[in-house]
């Protein structure tokens, strides 16, 4: 017998064994994306409420009773708390979202999220006084934690490993997706048939998201064995059989977590956890105090207050296909270029482009003779602004997060930094009218522009590369 027959024969007879056992069966990932997909769903109407206070903002000024639903139109104090309630809501949600999630399951808490948003757009849609519009801003917070708090969670346990990073990135694009539907729409249509338009979006959420499957972590962690197969054969399109190794690894991997929890003290007896901690808070921090909030939110404002040639309106839908663009980008190049450098990249071109729209706004002011000239520099600024943030500061920090902590602390560990988030969101959307009063709008900018800076200093010095690292390999380097 010839050496080639006898390295063919093993390798055959395994061959043969492998498929006689199911172990072999590829399945089909349509059916995991089809649900991650599904998901998203709700990461666009969550964009909507972002994107809302932008269109809606010169509406509220309007002293047009066919056009401005109010009574009387809002002071600059009310101005800020519409904008920044959301963020207060969003902030208290995961405190909830996160038991309900571990007790009645992440579909049904998601879903849960959907009613949020209805009841929000109800009562805009019916609002005549500020009041009203303040109680349904917070109530949109309270969707926007939820689903940001479980939708996280249910794409983690739903992804096969070689679809988790695609899959995972489709949150960013779709909020931002969400962001440019009430940016077109918005400027274009009544009042009440925005809020029509954006309570459509949480209904189709709930209707096709009825059919998707729980995760099968969570059926696991009830010990409902049967149930769990019958998620991972809906999702990976195998059968009973083909999913037995996966099942095996999750309710290892479960029965793991369950048994070394850890509390909050315990995140801070490790040296790994407290690096760890500050890199994904400090990029989470800088990522708020880059001023991503106050061009989503006031970017029709914005550029109404440049006396650009473009329309307001439309300057803020370029904004919004922009983000869409980027957003779409930022997978395709995160596991080439590497995290780090395109944090750093970022950080840089937000500085610069923060530099160039608070020189606008120093031109206006000094009443300089070159601002007719430069009436295209706010509209550049602010695109290239919005290309480098969802390219880099928007996405990263998250992903970032998901990888620096073992298993015990993560959760913990994420509901600090998503706290901090959202503490950062709040005290900048509810203070930008003061500080942009006292200081004018030139050195408003210019202050998220030095944070910026400031941003791509920490980067650059605290920071750490883990492109193609395990998890294993990170937590030896954040621990050496």
């Amino acid at each position: 017998m010839n050496p080639a027959e006898l390295n063919y024969q093993p390798v055959a007879t395994f061959e043969k064994y492998e498929k006689e056992n199911h172990k072999m069966e590829k399945g089909n990932p349509m059916w995991q994306f089809l649900a991650g997909v599904t998901v998203n769903l709700a990461s666009v109407a969550l964009g909507t409420c972002l994107g809302w206070t932008s269109p809606m903002g010169p509406v509220y000024k309007s002293n047009d009773t066919n056009i401005n639903p109010l009574d009387t139109p809002p002071t600059e104090a009310e101005e800020s708390w519409i904008g920044s309630l959301v963020a207060l809501g969003a902030l208290i949600a995961p405190f909830i979202a996160g038991p309900l999630a571990e007790k009645f399951g992440r579909k049904l808490t998601l879903l849960g999220s959907s009613a949020f948003f209805i009841v929000s757009w109800i009562l805009l849609l019916t609002a005549s006084t500020v009041g009203q519009i303040l109680a349904a801003r917070l109530i949109q917070g309270f969707g926007v934690g939820f689903v940001m708090t479980v939708q996280t969670m249910y794409i983690g346990e739903i992804a096969s490993n070689e679809y988790r990073g695609a899959l995972g990135s489709l949150m960013q694009l779709c909020i931002v997706t969400g962001i440019l539907y009430v940016y077109s729409v918005g400027p274009y249509v009544s009042y009440q048939a925005l809020q029509w338009a954006c309570m459509a979006l949480p209904i189709i959420f709930a209707v096709a998201f009825f059919f998707m499957p729980e995760t099968p972590t969570f059926y696991i962690t009830k010990g409902r064995s049967e149930d769990a197969v019958a998620s991972l054969r809906f999702l990976r399109g195998k059968s009973s059989d083909g999913v037995q190794d996966e099942l095996k690894e999750t309710t290892q991997s479960v029965e793991e977590a369950m048994n070394s929890k850890a509390s909050v003290m315990d995140l801070f007896k490790s040296k790994g956890n407290v690096k760890a901690l500050i890199i994904c808070a400090g990029l989470i921090s800088f990522q708020q105090l880059s001023g991503i909030n106050v061009i989503l939110f006031y970017s029709q404002m914005i550029f109404a207050k440049t006396g650009s040639s473009l329309e307001p309106a439309v300057s803020t839908i370029l904004v919004g296909v922009v983000q869409v663009l980027a957003s779409g980008a930022t997978p395709l190049i995160v596991d080439r270029l590497g995290r780090k450098p395109i944090l750093l990249a970022s950080a840089g071109g937000m500085c610069i482009a923060h530099g160039t729209m608070g020189l606008y706004f120093y031109m206006d002011y000094i009443k300089s003779d070159a601002v007719e000239s430069i009436s295209w520099l706010p509209i550049f600024s602010l695109i290239f602004f919005v290309t480098v943030y969802c390219v880099g500061f928007g996405p990263l920090p998250w992903a970032v997060l998901g990888e620096m902590f073992p298993a015990n602390v993560k959760s913990i560990a994420s509901s600090i930094v998503a706290s901090t988030c959202w503490v950062l969101g709040f005290l900048v959307l509810q203070f930008f009218s003061t500080l942009d009063q006292a200081v004018g709008s030139h050195w408003s900018f210019w202050i998220f522009g030095i944070m910026c800076g400031v941003a791509f200093a920490f980067t650059l010095t605290t920071v750490m590369e883990t492109k193609g690292m395990s998890l294993q390999q990170i937590q030896d380097k954040l621990n050496s």
